[in-house]
């Protein structure tokens, strides 16, 4: 069977509709102790597992943030506490639910949009200052078109702050006797696909199951791919997984997160005065 003949993100529109309802660990709001906290200016917020170190938002009164495939009511909700002007922008209609919940309970002002992460065509160019993109990517089968529309939709100066998955994560076969066994079995190449490279029955019991389709995408195209959309990348953090799920995780660090900029034209550096201004 292959991706041609699935609709991937009705599939997966689906799966996490589901698990939205079944309050899994990425589908649980936060408390409203949490977001009190936050007004008082005592927050963190996750691309891994680990909280993101402050310095890689700073202070977000104020800015622009546009919570990219990352519905939940955990991210978006913070921000906004934290007085960020907050989109959260997710293909769930249920994950949305869930920041709506929080929105409504604590009186919070944040938008919530429906969309596939590859087309963010409703939003204009230039209208956020920061894109947080927290581990989803692995959901669609080609990642180069969300880098391209991050850096379409950021403003001049703007980061794109996103994680991914080690694509070492995908390689070994998954028959749990190999695990048992204490040794990694490669099997899959990358970039790797559910809907390609699982066996045909296997495949179609994860379907039966409603199981969300993944995509193993290499770092060529989740690092290369931000460089070629135009992003400077000027951070980076490996985390490791703190419940393995895979023989790998134990390891080495499979989680990584990237921070890029997107860089001011030219024009618009000469235009700038030469006393340094607050930021905003």
């Amino acid at each position: 069977m292959s991706s041609a003949s699935i609709d991937i993100a009705a599939h997966n529109r689906a799966a996490w509709d589901r698990l939205a309802a079944q309050d899994c660990d990425w589908s649980r709001p936060v408390d409203a102790e949490t977001i009190a906290a936050a007004r008082r200016g005592e927050w963190a917020v996750h691309l891994t597992p680990s909280a993101l170190p402050r310095d890689w938002l700073g202070d977000v009164a104020g800015r622009r943030i546009l919570c990219l495939a990352s519905a939940g009511g955990q991210q978006a909700p913070v921000l906004a506490a934290a007085g960020a002007d907050v989109t959260v922008f997710d293909l769930s209609e249920r994950q949305l639910d869930q920041d709506r919940m929080v929105a409504a309970r604590d009186a919070l002002p944040l938008r919530t949009v429906q969309g596939d992460m590859r087309d963010l065509s409703r939003f204009d160019d230039g209208v956020f200052d920061i894109v947080f993109h927290p581990i989803s990517n692995l959901y669609v089968p080609d990642v180069r078109p969300v880098w391209r529309e991050c850096f379409r939709v950021l403003a001049e100066g703007g980061r794109l702050l996103s994680s991914f998955y080690n694509p070492v994560v995908f390689v070994g076969d998954r028959d749990p006797r190999h695990a048992e066994a204490g040794f990694i079995r490669p099997r899959f190449p990358i970039p790797y696909a559910d809907s390609r490279d699982l066996d045909e029955e296997v495949l179609a019991a994860e379907l039966a199951r409603g199981d969300a389709l993944v995509f193993g995408h290499g770092l060529a195209d989740q690092i290369g791919g931000q460089i070629a959309a135009g992003f400077v990348i000027d951070g980076f953090i490996e985390d490791m997984q703190p419940n393995p799920r895979f023989l790998i995780d134990t390891y080495l660090p499979t989680f990584i997160a990237t921070r890029a900029g997107k860089p001011r034209s030219q024009s618009s550096i000469r235009s700038r005065p030469t006393t340094r201004l607050p930021e905003k």
